[in-house]
C-alpha cells in the first residue's frame, strides 16, 4: 500500500486520513498547532487553543450530508459526537416546521434529514479521539511543513511531489501529499517554488462581518424560523450547539460602520430582540462576549489547467481546495464529501499519478464545485441586497424561480422538504427545481414586493422587522405590508 502524508490535522484532514488508512494505506498527519485534543471532551471548548484554525470559536453546523457520509465511511463517529455531547436536530418534527404547512404526514427518507452537530473544538475533539485510534494512522503535531520534496516525473514536463521538508529540516517521503491546512494554506506557493505552473486561484473578499454570542441553558431553544434569515441589512443565524449550548450570529456588511455596533453586548441584544421569531435565542446565560470574525476571503483552487496537472503527488482537500463565507454553515459538511472523492479516486489510481491528478480534478468539479458555486453566487446576491438597502437604492431583482421555491415551500410540505435538502448539502437548487413537484404551484403569483420579501428576507408574514443602521443607531421599519 502507499505512503500518503496529510498536512494539517484539522477535522476533514483527520476523516480523510481515517477513510485511506481503513483502505489500508500508511497515513502519516503533520499538524502545525502543538496541542492535541485535551482528556475530556468537556475541556475542548474552554482550553484547547488551535491557533491554526483562525475560525476555531466561531460558529460551525454539521449538516445531514456529513452524518450520511461519516456513517458510511467513518462507522461510531456519530455516536462518538453523541457521547461527547453532541446533539440531534431535526428540521422536520413538529415544533420546527412552519405553521403553514398543514399536511404533517411523514415521508420516506424524512430520516436522512436528521443530523448531529455541535461547537467546533467539540467536533474536532471527537474525530480526533478517532483518528488517534484508527488503523494505519500516525498523528504528528507540532510538525510544520517548509515546503515540497520532488522526484522523478510522472508525466514529461510536470514536476512531481516526492514528501515535504519541514521547518527543522526534516524531510519525510510519501506517493502522495495532501493538502489538507484549510483557507489560509501556502501550498500554491509551494507548488510555484517546486517549479510547477501556478495552479488557477481565484479569491476575493465577501465583505461579511460576523458578530456572534454563545449561549448555554437547561433547554435548547425552540426553532421557530429558518436556521439562517434574511434581515434586511444583516441576517442572523441561530445554531444548536453541544452540551446545552447555542449560538446566535448576526453578520452583516462590513462595509456598514454603523453596524459595528453590534459588537456592544447590549445593542446586540436589542437587536435580536427585536427579531421575532429570535428572541427568545436569548433566554440562557452568555458564556462568551459578542465575538468578532472579518475579513473572510473566499478562494477556489484547481491544480489541472488546460486538461494538465500542474503537479502530480499532489491534491488539496477541503478548505485547502475553495472555501466561502461561512454563514451557511456547510464548510464541513462539503470538506467531508470532497474527502470521499479524494477515497474512491485514490482506490481507483493511487498507483497512477497522472490518472490520479485529471480524475479528481473532474470528480472534485462535478460532485464538489457546484456547492462552491451555488454559495459565491448567493454571496454576491446577498451583498448586493445589503448594499442597495444601505445605500437607499433599489434592491437587486431575486431569482424569480428561486423566489417562488421559497414561497411555495411555507405551505407545501414537499417542496419545504426540498428547500432543507439544499441547506443539509443532500440536494442541489438546480436537482430540486427540476423535481416534478417543485414549481407545481404555477398559479402563485408573485409581485416584486413579495418576491422580495420572501427571498430576501425569507420570513414568515409574523417575521415583519429589521433593524436598518443609520448614522450609527438603529431604526426599526417594516419590510412587509
Amino acid at each position: 500500500m502507499s505512503k500518503i502524508l496529510f498536512c494539517g490535522g484539522g477535522v476533514i484532514g483527520l476523516c480523510a486520513a481515517m477513510m485511506l488508512g481503513r483502505d489500508g494505506h500508511h497515513v502519516t498527519v503533520l499538524e502545525a498547532d502543538p496541542t492535541g485534543q485535551p482528556i475530556a471532551s468537556a475541556e475542548g471548548w474552554d482550553s484547547w487553543e488551535r491557533p491554526g484554525v483562525a475560525q476555531f470559536r466561531q460558529p460551525h453546523n454539521l449538516s445531514s450530508r456529513f452524518r450520511m457520509i461519516s456513517d458510511q465511511e467513518l462507522p461510531g463517529l456519530t455516536d462518538d459526537l453523541l457521547r461527547a455531547g453532541c446533539v440531534w436536530v431535526d428540521y422536520l418534527d413538529s415544533q420546527s416546521l412552519p405553521r403553514s404547512i398543514t399536511d404533517r404526514t411523514p415521508r420516506p427518507g424524512d430520516e436522512t434529514i436528521r443530523f448531529v452537530t455541535g461547537r467546533r473544538p467539540i467536533v474536532e475533539w471527537a474525530v480526533a479521539a478517532m483518528a488517534q485510534a484508527a488503523p494505519n494512522v500516525r498523528i504528528r503535531r507540532g510538525t510544520k511543513v517548509r515546503e515540497l520534496i520532488t522526484g522523478a516525473s510522472a508525466i514529461p514536463g510536470v514536476p512531481h511531489v516526492a514528501g515535504v521538508r519541514t521547518t527543522s529540516g526534516e524531510e519525510i517521503r510519501a506517493d502522495l501529499v495532501i493538502d489538507a491546512m484549510g483557507r489560509r494554506s501556502p501550498a500554491c506557493d509551494w507548488i510555484v517554488s517546486a517549479g510547477a505552473r501556478s495552479p488557477i486561484e481565484e479569491a476575493e473578499d465577501s465583505n461579511f462581518a460576523y458578530f456572534t454570542r454563545y449561549f448555554s441553558g437547561q433547554q435548547r431553544p425552540r426553532r421557530m424560523g429558518r436556521a439562517l434569515t434574511p434581515m434586511g441589512l444583516f441576517s442572523i443565524l441561530t445554531l444548536d450547539g453541544d452540551n446545552d449550548t447555542w449560538s446566535i450570529t448576526l453578520y452583516t456588511s462590513a462595509k456598514n460602520k454603523a453596524m459595528r455596533a453590534l459588537r456592544d453586548t447590549a445593542t446586540f441584544h436589542r437587536v435580536v430582540s427585536a427579531c421575532p421569531r429570535q428572541a427568545h435565542w436569548l433566554d440562557g446565560e452568555p458564556i462568551t462576549p459578542v465575538l468578532l470574525m472579518a475579513g473572510v476571503v473566499d478562494r477556489y483552487r484547481r491544480f489541472v489547467v488546460d486538461g494538465q496537472p500542474v503537479i502530480t503527488g499532489f491534491a488539496a482537500v477541503g478548505d485547502a481546495w475553495a472555501c466561502t463565507n461561512p454563514s451557511a454553515g456547510r464548510g464541513l459538511s462539503v470538506g467531508l464529501l470532497h474527502a470521499q472523492v479524494l477515497r474512491n479516486v485514490a482506490r481507483r489510481h493511487i498507483d497512477d499519478p497522472g490518472a490520479f491528478s485529471r480524475e479528481y480534478d473532474a470528480e472534485t468539479e462535478r460532485q464538489v464545485g457546484p456547492f462552491y458555486r451555488n454559495q459565491i453566487a448567493a454571496d454576491r446576491a446577498r451583498i448586493a441586497e445589503m448594499s442597495a438597502l444601505e445605500e437607499g437604492m433599489p434592491v437587486p431583482a431575486p431569482n424569480p424561480v428561486m423566489a417562488k421555491l421559497l414561497f411555495a415551500s411555507s405551505q407545501d410540505a414537499d417542496v419545504l422538504r426540498g428547500i432543507i435538502e439544499i441547506a443539509m448539502c443532500l440536494a442541489l437548487p438546480q436537482e430540486v427545481i427540476a423535481r416534478p413537484h417543485a414549481l407545481k404551484r404555477d398559479e402563485i403569483s408573485l409581485n416584486r414586493h413579495r418576491a422580495l420579501g420572501c427571498c430576501l428576507s425569507m420570513i414568515s408574514a409574523q417575521t415583519r422587522s429589521a433593524f436598518v443602521a443609520r448614522e450609527n443607531r438603529f431604526t426599526l421599519f417594516r419590510i412587509m405590508p
